[in-house]
């Protein structure tokens, strides 16, 4: 990866008021702000989310994440009466045993403590450090988290999950259960649009990638390189990759809906961009991108606003340039965007 000697996350900050903070989704989805910025030039134009058909052409590829938030939050007994939370952690492979499976807790465990949710029993099997353990349930724990569990929403919310989270904090075309933190770039886009879209003439495509918590978390070291990218297991279709490089052939723009898209494609870029003759391919990417690296398949990213020094607000750095994108990002609080997850959106061409 190509990048400056020294870069430090200290660089990638900016001062985001509380106040800016969306806590909550839109009344109506997809009637959120979008604010367009040319990476090329700078300019900044403020126009409604719908305006988003207006910006991809036919014969454009959009590519969307299909993965689906498991209602992973559990809060569970221990033999002792006291309570804890588990968090069981996302998908990882194309079929994954959730009889067995890692999860993150708060507060103390220990291994060989039974913890208890409705009639189920689960067993601390190991604890692995950091806050996570494994641990294992003669039910499945898929079929617990649908039905004693809730969305795991961000913590910065300081909010127990709703009703209204459950269909909100999901993409209209979530497919594959296996994440644990939403494509959160997509939750503004409605079916309606996706239909016009087609209609248009955009390809629309899909691939899956099932987000982990640590996609949103702060980089806790101020040297960049220092920052290990946690894994996440994606699927990439045959059709797809298709789709992707007819685009190309054709001079048509690849368009990314979220940074989770983004990292699957240009984690596969190599492939992607070769002459193999393409198959449905699968692993757990761990790119990180951040100013300096060079895209090889993006030429159009939609996304949302991200919180200070986070990977996902340097990897929109990288692709938009921080020289423009942090004058958007002021722009946006000036005129009181609403940021993070159930916020507004930006698009970046």
């Amino acid at each position: 990866m190509n990048g400056l000697d020294v870069m430090k996350t200290s660089d990638y900050d900016y001062p985001l008021r509380d106040e800016l903070i969306a806590h909550k989704p839109p009344l109506v989805r997809g009637t959120s702000r979008l604010l367009a910025l040319n990476k090329e030039t700078g300019d900044i134009t403020d126009k409604k989310y719908g305006n988003i058909i207006d910006c991809l052409d036919s014969g454009d590829v959009l590519v969307l994440n299909d993965t689906k938030v498991i209602k992973a939050r559990l809060k569970v007994t221990k033999q002792n009466g006291a309570l804890r939370e588990l968090i069981i952690l996302e998908k990882h492979g194309m079929v994954d045993d959730w009889h067995t499976h890692k999860v993150l807790y708060k507060r103390k465990l220990n291994e060989g403590d039974d913890l208890t949710i409705g009639s189920v029993n689960i067993h601390v099997d190991k604890i692995i450090g950091n806050g996570i353990a494994e641990v294992s349930s003669q039910e499945d724990l898929l079929k617990l988290a649908n039905e004693y569990g809730s969305v795991p929403l961000p913590p910065y919310m300081h909010r127990e999950a709703t009703e209204a989270d459950t269909e909100r904090y999901q993409t209209v075309w979530a497919n594959d259960e296996g994440s644990v933190a939403a494509p959160t770039a997509s939750l503004n886009m409605t079916s309606e649009m996706l239909d016009a879209l087609q209609k248009k003439g955009v390809i629309v495509a899909y691939a899956t990638l099932h987000v982990g918590l640590g996609t949103f978390m702060p980089i806790r070291a101020d040297d960049v390189s220092n920052h290990v990218m946690h894994k996440e297991f994606f699927v990439l279709p045959k059709e797809t990759i298709v789709a992707i490089r007819e685009a190309k052939v054709q001079g048509k723009k690849v368009a990314a809906l979220g940074t989770t898209i983004t990292r699957t494609l240009e984690y596969n870029a190599k492939y992607i961009n070769s002459s193999e003759a393409p198959e449905d391919i699968y692993g757990d990417a761990d790119i990180f991108i951040y100013p300096g690296y060079s895209f090889k398949v993006l030429d159009c990213l939609i996304t949302n606003f991200h919180a200070p020094r986070s990977t996902v607000l340097m990897l929109t750095a990288a692709f938009a340039g921080w020289d423009k994108l942090l004058p958007a990002y002021m722009h946006a609080i000036d005129e009181d965007y609403s940021f993070l997850s159930y916020g507004d959106s930006m698009i970046i061409y």
